[in-house]
């Protein structure tokens, strides 16, 4: 009972996040061997235990934000999205950069560094959420509801773009389905992808002339590499060879070569290590049905909510979670082209896991949130029948 009071939401979701974070645990501790043996003069547990710190930093970041209801979110949502656009144009131009890319801003006196397009990602779902909850009875409406939206949508994607095309999409993929659960009319969305396409024919366009040897000569190399399925393709190949060797039962836990031999076996490519590991048909259904658990269970939370919010939050938060994950695992076994995406709640690193147990937080939040509200609704639909 004790327990009850203070952990809400849906208990399913809760048990895919914990099988998740143990996996996480096992995935990182397996596949940081020779980054350890690197960096941290051969101590093979320095990363295990940072991760592990990372996890619980995430599960009480869960706690406190899922114990908030959610219509406050609701509220800060402006705050958040407005604060969003600063720090990604901070970001761009002063950045840390990582594998040629400014994703990464540290935060001052701390020695800590968090990608701010992780934050943008969660306020944008929120503002649109917002938006689309407000005005389901004008939703028609082009200048009030449709150009909110898609001003802020073409924003932060295109400020997220430079330094991470495959997160721009996938939030853009997010918003973009969000509009259409919202209702909005579909000659409206079509102008926003022909508005979308045109924005990043531009900057790919004026990005050559000023910057052949840039971002954009990587997406082209990583495209053709893939089309092609020769030349230089090192992390996917070798991601195919652990996949191939891990079989359907795998190779067992810690048996891993290829995180040896994969350039971010802990992080981009951790998918093709747990495959490799506890097989296709072990490791590799057991991470995409928790996965699929967590959209569905989400889609029960959507179904029962008597608030537009509420269902607009969660959509968007657990869309965005699992088409991430699909886009890493995809990755990974080779149907998409090289992305960087980590796979969430599994990867290593501590701004990917605070953000998504933020996500995450508030999706329970709207859980429990939801259940309450419907138990009111059908105590006064009793009340109003006595």
């Amino acid at each position: 009972m004790g327990i009850k009071k203070y952990i809400k939401g849906d208990r399913i979701i809760w048990i895919v996040v914990l099988i998740l974070l143990v996996i996480s645990l096992l995935s990182v501790y397996s596949s940081t061997g020779s980054l350890a043996y690197q960096h941290r003069s051969g101590n093979t547990f320095f990363y295990l235990f940072r991760q592990l710190k990372y996890i619980l930093l995430g599960l009480l970041v869960i706690f406190f934000v899922h114990l908030i209801p959610y219509k406050v979110f609701s509220r800060f949502s402006v705050f958040a999205l407005y604060l969003s656009v600063p720090l990604l144009i901070i970001t761009l131009a002063a950045g840390t950069s990582y594998n040629e890319a400014a994703r990464w801003l540290q935060i001052p006196g701390t020695g800590l560094t968090i990608q701010p397009s992780d934050f943008a990602k969660i306020a944008l779902v929120m503002y649109v959420a917002r938006i689309l909850s407000v005005n389901q009875d004008n939703i028609k409406d082009f200048k009030g509801v449709f150009l909110k939206i898609a001003v802020a949508i073409l924003v932060i994607c295109l400020l997220i773009l430079p330094a991470n095309f495959s997160t721009s999409a996938i939030l853009f993929v997010t918003a973009f389905s969000l509009m259409f659960v919202g209702r909005i009319p579909l000659k409206y969305m079509s102008l926003m992808v022909l508005t979308g396409v045109f924005a990043l024919s531009l900057f790919v366009g004026v990005t050559l002339i000023f910057d052949k040897d840039g971002r954009i000569s990587t997406w082209k190399h990583r495209i053709e590499a893939f089309m092609d399925g020769e030349g230089d393709n090192y992390q996917a190949d070798q991601a195919k060879v652990a996949i191939v060797q891990g079989g359907l039962f795998g190779k067992g836990p810690g048996n891993s070569t290829q995180r040896n031999l994969l350039p971010h076996p802990y992080s981009d490519f951790i998918f093709a290590i747990i495959i490799e590991e506890y097989g296709s048909l072990i490791g590799g259904v057991l991470v995409l049905t928790l996965y699929l658990w967590l959209f569905f269970r989400a889609g029960l939370i959507i179904r029962r909510s008597r608030s537009t919010y509420g269902a607009f939050l969660a959509f968007g938060l657990s869309m965005g979670l699992v088409l991430q994950a699909f886009v890493n695992m995809a990755v990974a076994v080779g149907l998409l082209p090289v992305t960087g995406q980590t796979l969430p709640l599994v990867s290593m690193g501590g701004s990917s896991i605070f953000f998504t147990s933020m996500a995450t937080g508030m999706i329970l939040s709207v859980s429990w949130g939801s259940r309450e509200e419907q138990l009111e609704y059908s105590t006064n639909e009793q009340a109003a029948h006595i």
